[in-house]
């Protein structure tokens, strides 16, 4: 029996397999209006040909939890009844296929209010609706503006934040729920040395740079049902430490480990594990599954349930991560954007039983049948 297409139970929700949907911003809601922020058309047919192609799980891109808190003004949001709305048909659509619908939720820091990648990468002025970026500290990420230093009344505002969020993704009807902690956005930036300087109760020591994230998932899974799991992605490295010859300080996968024991403790129940993000010029050697080790290391260490993510191309391949114990999951970003029934050919190729939709199930069974 294959691994990869064996369920997986978090708290009381089954995933009905290890192949999952990561969140990947599309850049593609309206930027101004009544309708700022909020999934379109595109969105739902985006996101519900996924569930349709057969992924466990689909996750909703990096949502944020207010105007500011968006990656660009044509990112997704939900702080709002229309956003809300219109995330409930996506959850619905996603469900109708047996896929599981989920949503991350997100602030983008100091990397806020940039243009759409396939533009440029420069900042969003005001004049067009672009917005001043927020961080724990004063320190620009890779020539974008200086973004204003976060006071101590501002991060619990962005703790409740987070919280009423998490309200209207469950109200809308999704099953699981992801805090982005990863890619040098706005928690990441707390995590992290190198772009936390403060002095205060949220900067300095270990113990003060993760309070702004335990805050978080405290308010989450105060709001989130009992049988429903909270998950939340972790950059298990700046990957700075891993050169020899760059001096910064940086988190390292050790961090991540300790971390990732407080977030179980916190209510936690599965690390997405990715990396980098938050140094734009740091050194990474990216190859098929390389940040794979990162979350064995958080498996083996914790024993906390993990994904692994990036690179991963292959059935086989990512049979092997989940049948030898290296991650729980496998979240599939490309693959799936090439591919969106990769989670078919791969059970095909497996020896599993596809979870085609009917109208899908019955035209292929039935070619197959005329073929033999």
């Amino acid at each position: 029996m294959s691994a990869l297409f064996t369920p997986l139970t978090l708290r009381s929700l089954e995933i009905p397999n290890r192949v999952w949907m990561s969140p990947m911003c599309m850049y593609s809601a309206a930027a101004q209006g009544p309708d700022a922020g909020a999934p379109t058309d595109f969105h739902l047919t985006h996101l519900a040909a996924r569930a349709a192609g057969g992924a466990g799980l689909v996750m909703a891109e990096a949502t944020g939890v207010r105007p500011d808190g968006r990656i660009t003004p044509w990112d997704l949001g939900l702080w709002n009844d229309r956003q809300q709305e219109a995330f409930a048909r996506i959850a619905a659509a996603i469900a109708s296929h047996g896929t599981v619908p989920g949503i991350q939720i997100a602030h983008a820091g100091r990397k806020a209010s940039t243009e759409r990648p396939w533009t440029g990468d420069g900042p969003v002025p005001e004049s067009e609706g672009g917005w001043s970026a927020v961080a724990p500290s004063p320190v620009a990420f890779d020539g974008l503006p200086v973004p204003h230093e976060l006071t101590e009344d501002e991060i619990q505002q962005l703790v409740r934040d987070f919280a009423a969020t998490a309200e209207r993704a469950l109200a809308a009807g999704f099953r699981v729920i992801e805090i982005h902690g990863a890619h040098g956005y706005l928690i990441n930036s707390f995590l992290s040395p190198a772009a936390n300087h403060r002095t205060d109760t949220y900067g300095g020591s270990w113990e003060n740079r993760v309070r702004f994230p335990l805050q978080v998932v405290d308010a989450v899974r105060a709001v989130w049902p009992d049988d429903l799991p909270v998950l939340f992605r972790t950059s298990a490295t700046d990957w700075l430490t891993e050169n020899p010859e760059d001096p910064r300080e940086g988190w390292t996968g050790d961090d991540t480990v300790r971390l990732a024991k407080e977030l179980a403790a916190h209510g936690v129940d599965l690390l997405d594990v990715s990396s980098g993000g938050l140094v734009p010029d740091a050194r990474i050697t990216a190859r098929p599954g390389y940040q794979v080790p990162f979350a064995e290391q958080v498996r083996q260490a914790t024993g906390t349930p993990t994904s692994a993510v990036g690179l991963i191309l292959e059935p086989a391949q990512a049979e092997e991560i989940v049948a030898s114990g290296q991650a729980d999951a496998v979240m599939l970003g490309r693959q799936l954007l090439r591919d969106p029934h990769w989670a078919h050919h791969a059970a095909a190729v497996l020896g599993a039983e596809p979870r085609w939709p009917d109208p899908y199930g019955y035209a292929v069974a039935r070619r197959l049948t005329a073929k033999s």
